[in-house]
């Protein structure tokens, strides 16, 4: 006989009939035994007694011993899990192997927080540290610029100019800083709301090439699209704040594209629902090792040569959050020595 140890009702009868049972087969045993006819009245009468009475002393003992302790442990978790603390939970129904998963599941639902939360004690660390380098270098040029001027520069017209145009573009450099690091706070906190509407992207893009053509021009950069696009591409998304996803990947583009024949590429594919824009550089590519950080906020792949081009460090990161406030993804691929393409997704209007 197979026993049930599915909940403490079928486990309690399982018991009470294999006791039953038991005292059955002794009684018979006994009567064949000493050759004594059984006596089926006491059978009668002793089988439901002894059923019940084992019945009720099983379910008694499995519930108080057993259940009553799993209750607590199971309602230890339930509270753990945000359910009112002042709730009893219901064990009916439920098996031992229920619980078990159940707990099992919280178990690694937790581990998995924990670890979350190592990893963004690592980020948040890494992160302090670099807001902190970003600000120190800028802070310490404006500190010596201002000293060199009070201490007598200010009245020598050889460097009173050169160094308080030096002052401003460190200051420059902090606004962005500064402005860049509220634009992301703004996105995470979903308190700066999209306005999508039916925009031309391909009209857009070649707003953002004229308003990056010099720049481009001197660091002897051409900017060409991937084909004749004759017809507008219509995506429905915030036009501004995909003017600045465009403005950040093709500026990162002129940037760490070759000094010299430096070429940047955007392109527009159909992807059914989707578009898909991709911009391509023919710079020095990006290891494989620095892929899966390049959107980490002040995460730079050459951290002096990056510092030397300016920028605050945040504007990939922008760009990914831009990107999935749209509810889209953004993707780079790259090889060293050949090139980056980044290329995200925008709606169809």
């Amino acid at each position: 006989m197979k026993v049930d140890f599915s909940n403490p009702n079928k486990l309690a009868i399982n018991n009470a009939i294999i006791v039953v049972a038991f005292m059955v087969v002794l009684l018979s045993a006994y009567a064949f035994i000493s050759d004594h006819n059984p006596l089926w009245w006491f059978i009668v009468v002793s089988v439901p007694s002894v059923f019940l009475f084992t019945y009720f002393l099983f379910k008694f003992t499995i519930e108080k011993f057993i259940y009553e302790k799993i209750r607590v442990i199971y309602k230890t978790i339930r509270n753990k899990k945000s359910v009112k603390s002042n709730e009893n939970p219901d064990l009916k129904g439920k098996t031992i192997e229920n619980v078990y998963e159940e707990v099992v599941d919280w178990g690694n639902k937790k581990s998995k927080e924990i670890e979350e939360l190592k990893r963004m004690a690592v980020y948040r660390r890494e992160f302090l540290g670099n807001v902190s380098h970003e600000l120190k270098t800028p802070i310490f040029n404006i500190q010596g610029y201002v000293l060199t001027l009070l201490d007598g520069g200010l009245d020598d017209p050889s460097i009173n100019k050169e160094y308080l145009l030096r002052t401003e573009k460190s200051i420059n450099r902090m606004i962005a800083i500064v402005e860049d690091l509220e634009t992301i706070s703004h996105l995470e906190s979903s308190e700066l709301q999209l306005t999508l509407r039916k925009t031309d992207i391909f009209s857009l893009a070649r707003e953002v090439i004229e308003f990056l053509e010099i720049k481009a021009k001197k660091r002897n950069n051409t900017i060409t699209f991937g084909s004749n696009y004759e017809k507008p591409i219509y995506v429905l998304a915030d036009k501004e704040r995909i003017r600045q996803v465009l403005i950040n990947l093709i500026d990162n583009s002129i940037k760490y594209g070759h000094s010299e024949n430096g070429k940047t590429q955007i392109s527009f594919f159909d992807m059914d629902e989707n578009i898909l824009i991709e911009v391509t550089d023919n710079g020095n590519g990006i290891d494989e090792n620095d892929l899966p950080r390049i959107f980490e906020r002040f995460y730079r792949t050459d951290k002096g040569r990056s510092r030397e081009q300016g920028g605050s460090g945040l504007g990939l990161a922008i760009v990914k959050h831009i990107i999935e406030a749209h509810d889209q993804t953004i993707n780079v691929r790259s090889t060293p020595g050949v090139g980056t393409t980044f290329a995200f997704t925008l709606r169809k209007s």
